[in-house]
């Protein structure tokens, strides 16, 4: 069974052991409870007890809850049916089933899509939980420990109709954040063809002034037309794509390394040891100006981060080139050491969807994002993004 809530690799497998170690208790205490002499019943009931708390471990990427669901609220049912005609005197009712389909009616009620199907088969798993003590054979018991296990249903609907709750704000909290970075994306890149469109004309209305007087000088003006024709096409098809997807101050273009430097001063100047290191193929490199302040955004909302998460963390910044086959990628890499005090919470109160939508802005101009803590207990954010051709006699 796999947890959504952003629990810590060691904290998700404990919880895990946890649970996989309270139904191994109760599974053992349904063997010691067990009579040999209840052949067929009780081996079928222990088998059926350990198959049902296997689904409900199973992760999520496994069959689905409609199946589980499905599936182990028909077996139990059978069960039940069956001991009523066959031994309706003898004491057929497992632990570790009851506790596992209350856990299976808990994600049933959280997981399945289409409301009516996750009804249906929620109430098909409580009905076989309720009806788990008509195997005991004994009318007084089957009447209160169904009471109790009506209750225990109800909880376990609670439960999940909470945790569905949840998930569905958290899911209109980060459509919104991605909402919001695409318009603001958006936004930079009509400004961007804007800046593109108004050098095409400064180019052109050049070219038809030295047409006469300095025809040699035509070429270089057509050839920066072309360019930036170029370059304004690219930044309208990633405005289109942004715009059609459904599912800050920047950097000003061409002065990127300028404003990661004097971002980085700043975060320096709270207290906090940070360092800019530049690789010296990035210096030949161009970038397209949407990527320049994406950049800028990734540095930004990394370094923002680490004060809130981890303050008083040393940093690091690092930009460098990867050589690929397809087209280099420029790297960029903000990396913070463990902080030497741990904070129960972030300074500024919690926020959650910063990485969202930076992974958002990211994608968008065709680059890719990755996160995650560093063996010495500290946290690094990586970027990556498409470069364009170096610029002739720049720096190596």
């Amino acid at each position: 069974m796999e947890l959504d809530t952003p629990l810590s690799p060691r904290l998700r497998r404990s919880l895990t052991g946890l649970l996989v170690g309270c139904l191994a208790v109760l599974w053992l205490l349904d063997l010691i409870s067990s009579d040999p002499g209840d052949w067929p019943f009780r081996p079928v009931l222990l088998a059926f007890g350990l198959l049902t708390a296997v689904v409900l471990l199973l992760p999520d990427r496994g069959p689905g809850p409609e199946l589980r669901a499905g599936a182990t609220a028909a077996g139990s049912l059978v069960l039940t049916v069956w001991h009523l005609v066959f031994a309706p005197q003898e004491y057929a009712w497992g632990m570790l089933e009851t506790v596992a389909l209350l856990g299976l009616l808990a994600r049933a009620t959280r997981r399945i899509e289409r409301p009516a199907t996750a009804v249906a088969l929620s109430a098909a798993l409580g009905v076989a939980v309720i009806s788990l003590p008509l195997r005991t054979g004994t009318s007084d018991e089957v009447i209160s420990s169904s009471y109790l296990l009506t209750v225990a249903v109800g909880a376990a609907v609670g439960l999940g109709c909470y945790l569905r709750l949840l998930d569905a704000r958290r899911a209109r909290a980060v459509d919104a954040v991605r909402q919001n970075e695409r318009m603001e994306l958006a936004r930079d890149l009509h400004d961007f063809v804007a800046h593109h469109v108004t050098g095409i004309i400064v180019h052109a209305n050049a070219a038809l002034t030295v047409q006469e007087t300095s025809p040699e000088q035509i070429k270089p003006l057509l050839e920066g037309i072309s360019r930036a024709g170029g370059e304004t096409l690219d930044s309208m098809r990633r405005l289109v794509r942004v715009l059609r997807e459904e599912d800050h101050h920047g950097a000003r273009p061409a002065e990127i390394l300028t404003e990661l430097d004097r971002l980085v001063s700043a975060f320096s100047g709270d207290g906090t040891e940070a360092r800019l290191d530049v690789a010296d193929p990035v210096r030949a490199v161009r970038l397209v100006p949407e990527v320049e302040t994406s950049v800028h955004r990734v540095v930004q909302e990394a370094l923002t981060n680490v004060r809130r998460h981890a303050p008083g963390a040393d940093v690091a910044v690092r930009l460098g080139l990867d050589r690929r086959t397809g087209g280099d990628l420029l790297r960029v890499e903000v990396r913070n050491a463990a902080p030497a005090v741990r904070s129960t919470a972030p300074v500024g109160g919690r926020g959650g969807f910063g990485l969202v939508g930076l992974r958002e802005r990211v994608e968008a101009v065709e680059g890719a994002l990755t996160s995650g803590r560093t063996p010495d207990g500290g946290w690094c954010v990586t970027a990556t993004f498409p470069v364009l051709e170096a610029v002739a006699g720049s720096p190596a």
